[in-house]
């Protein structure tokens, strides 16, 4: 039980408190065990499962195909190609979408347009751009880049207008007060304050892109195409090895798994504590 109590750092800024280190190791040791406990249910289903080891295969068939995949590179290579895809595509979405954004929130006549035309794309399924970009661009990156933009954008601008909407309005009548201009009042005071929004609406923009991604590489094959995690989704299907798409659906949620946990998370920590918030569940108790 002494793991879960929060006890005040004395080290610590005036107000504040630090979690204890137990609580730390907790939060890493609470995902892992849930896993193991999956992994076991899973295991233990495929083998009382009255199905052949191919149909319903478990945790050691689906890691048994592992050494060979590591063996021809295959794996390794096809992370490395989707990882340089979704990063440098989810960095040109936020280059794109950001400018937009701003745009959006300082002209209300061209975001009454244009507003809802955003969160349409953004509730459009992203295979869906696929056989458009197909037809307009050959099997290319083109294809790939462009379903990925165009589901990861509309979340990105949708996030930072949300934050730019939750900002009190006295804000940027203290601005005009202290005589800052348009760009500096955007610079200092509206991006800042608008953090929390734009970090969740980034967060999202690059689930959508990651997912935006796998699709493109699962329908798009071929041609100059190189081979990208969805494509060795693709080459199980075609070969019905369901413990290889076993596999690479696992490599794809891990992937996520770490971006979300090396990347996000901290950011998100900071921005809390910067801001003396918790969340729910790290509070006293």
């Amino acid at each position: 039980m002494s793991s879960l109590i929060e006890t005040p750092d004395r080290t610590a800024a005036p107000g504040r408190t630090r979690l204890r280190p137990s609580r730390k190791v907790d939060a890493f040791v609470a995902p892992i065990l849930t896993v193991l406990v999956l992994l076991s249910l899973w295991q233990i289903a495929s083998w009382a499962s009255p199905l052949r080891e191919d149909l319903f295969p478990g945790p050691v068939a689906v890691a048994g195909k592992l050494p060979e995949l590591l063996a021809d590179g295959s794996l390794v290579s096809a992370v490395g190609t989707s990882l340089f895809r979704a990063l440098s595509g989810f960095v040109i979405a936020v280059l794109i979408a950001t400018p937009i954004a701003l745009l959006l929130a300082h002209q209300p006549l061209l975001r009454q347009g244009v507003g809802p035309l955003v969160s349409a794309m953004q509730v459009l399924p992203s295979i869906a751009w696929v056989p458009a970009a197909i037809i307009l661009f050959g099997l290319s990156d083109a294809t790939i880049y462009t379903v990925l933009l165009l589901g990861a954008i509309p979340s990105i601008i949708n996030g930072l207008l949300s934050g730019i909407d939750m900002i009190p309005t006295q804000y940027k009548a203290l601005s005009k007060v202290l005589g800052a201009s348009k760009r500096e009042h955007i610079l200092h005071i509206e991006l800042p304050a608008a953090l929390p929004g734009y970090v969740a609406g980034l967060r999202q923009g690059w689930a959508f892109a990651w997912r935006s991604l796998m699709a493109a590489e699962l329908i798009a094959v071929g041609g100059s195409l190189a081979l990208g995690v969805g494509s060795l989704l693709q080459r199980g299907r075609d070969l019905a090895d369901l413990p290889l798409v076993m596999l690479v659906i696992l490599t794809i949620l891990l992937v996520g798994v770490l971006i979300e946990l090396l990347f996000f998370a901290p950011i998100e920590r900071k921005l809390m504590a910067d801001r003396g918030m918790t969340r729910t569940g790290e509070n006293n108790g």
